[in-house]
């Protein structure tokens, strides 16, 4: 039984008790807001919905996606995760799924139905859950996370994205006010806000806000710059913990492989004293809300092996940082088809099957930015295009995101935002003509008893949520 709301209390989350709680778990990334590299389809969820909105006809999307949504998570998956010792669950979802753009302000309580059942599957199981706006009207960021096809982070110029925001979690406040498994709101997702001063003014909207309909539950805000950087933060919200998130290139296919050095120890914790500074100065919870490696396929390297070894090292290092500063956290990701999820789609699945071809064709030409591999046939075309827009524009580095250099930003527009768009109509097309019981039978490839284990990083987790137990 849960003890109570969880509040803040200092540099803590505590219980009803007064007792700290410390929530280590993993985010279901990837269902309720899709993302590319991790179901396998090119481009952006709103793009790809709409494709197969339009190849499928109404009736066999709609059985499809309820079925899909259904599968990915069940009492299977909520009981699996219990096993591992962890006990939070964070839940990202698109604004879309509970408001229509054309029909602005009127709740789709379909929305509901299977984030209620979610929450309930993980309640039984004593899992807390935060729940993560992670695609808000307007988009705030450029990100294919934040279902944004575009460079324009629109939420931040327009007032009204802002208001429909807050509109929409007063919602989700009235609803789940009563219920002490949530662990709280996670406004917004990794926001990206050029002028800085626009995102804490926000959260002191939304503080207001929401305390208006739920005075209880913690506030998860995260900080600028993909939760990043706290620049233009200088005050201290009651009953918020404040969210960085803590990825290392060394656990990415285009980054410096992770050793174990004390050159590569010492940069991982350097990166997260920098990130924390804000909350370490203030004396609030720190919590770090996502991050992880991505791993290997052994179809595409044949060292896997050997690479997977060194970014479980490397997890577990960054594991030990977050245990001396006993902080919690949550890892990307619990389940996807294979580069990154606790649980992952097999090889044999139906959908992996379907899907392949577009992985392939994704991996050969960059489309998606996570698990990027190196590609000499894109570096021939990109590079010169990078360094001409370099030479002809030495401010063209420093645009906003600041820590985006120029060739992000053209990887971000060139290949991971128009071709990537590109290729929508082709992954619809694998769908067409498909009856019920195929639909079924690709939706249930996500069911936890067809999926596998990633064994090696589940029990990095366990071991360091068996930890977090012990000492509280």
């Amino acid at each position: 039984m849960a003890t109570g709301i969880l509040k803040v209390k200092d540099t803590q989350v505590v219980d009803g008790n007064g007792k700290p709680v410390i929530l280590r778990g993993a985010a279901i990334g990837g269902w309720l807001n899709m993302e590319n590299f991790i179901t396998g389809y090119p481009g952006h969820e709103s793009s790809i919905r709409a494709a197969m909105l339009e190849v499928m006809g109404d009736k066999n999307y709609d059985f499809f996606f309820d079925r899909w949504l259904y599968y990915f998570f069940t009492e299977a998956d909520a009981k699996f995760f219990k096993s591992l010792g962890l006990n939070c669950i964070r839940i990202p979802f698109n604004y879309r799924h509970f408001e229509d753009d054309m029909n602005p302000r009127v709740l789709k309580e379909s929305g509901f139905k299977h984030l209620d059942r979610v929450i309930d599957l993980c309640a039984r199981e004593g899992i807390y859950t935060i729940l993560d706006m992670h695609t808000v009207p307007g988009g705030q960021s450029p990100g294919w996370h934040a279902d944004n096809t575009t460079s324009y982070a629109a939420f931040w110029d327009y007032k009204d994205h802002q208001d429909r925001t807050i509109w929409l979690w007063e919602q989700f406040a009235r609803r789940y006010k009563d219920n002490s498994w949530i662990a709280g709101y996670n406004p917004i997702n990794e926001p990206c806000d050029p002028k800085h001063v626009r995102l804490p003014a926000f959260y002191a909207r939304f503080e207001k806000a929401i305390r208006a309909v739920d005075p209880e539950h913690i506030l998860w805000l995260d900080g600028n710059t993909f939760a990043a950087e706290w620049k233009g933060f200088d005050t201290v919200l009651p009953n918020c913990v404040y969210s960085l998130h803590d990825y290392s290139m060394m656990g990415f296919p285009t980054g410096r492989p992770y050793k174990g050095t004390s050159e590569q120890k010492q940069r991982l914790e350097a990166q997260f004293l920098r990130k924390s500074e804000f909350q370490r100065e203030h004396k609030t919870p720190i919590w770090n809300g996502e991050f992880g490696p991505v791993y290997a396929n052994p179809k595409w390297d044949e060292n896997a092996d050997e690479i997977n070894q060194g970014r479980y090292n490397l997890l577990g290092e960054q594991l030990q940082i977050y245990d001396r500063f006993q902080i919690p956290w949550s890892i990307w990701l619990f389940k996807d088809v294979g580069l990154q999820g606790m649980v992952y789609t097999s090889p044999d699945s139906a959908w992996n099957k379907l899907v392949e071809p577009m992985r392939e064709k994704k991996k050969q030409l960059q489309l998606d930015a996570w698990g990027t591999y190196p590609s000499e046939e894109v570096e021939d075309v990109m590079q010169p295009l990078i360094k001409w827009v370099d030479s002809v524009s030495p401010a063209a580095k420093d645009v906003y995101p600041s820590t985006w250099n120029t060739a992000r930003h053209i990887e971000r527009a060139v290949l991971q935002t128009f071709l990537a768009e590109t290729f929508c109509r082709e992954f619809a097309e694998l769908f067409r003509d498909k009856d019920e019981a195929a639909l079924e039978e690709l939706a249930k490839s996500f069911s936890f008893d067809n999926c596998l284990q990633r064994k090696g990083l589940n029990k990095i987790m366990s071991d360091y949520a068996s930890v977090a137990s012990k000492a509280h």
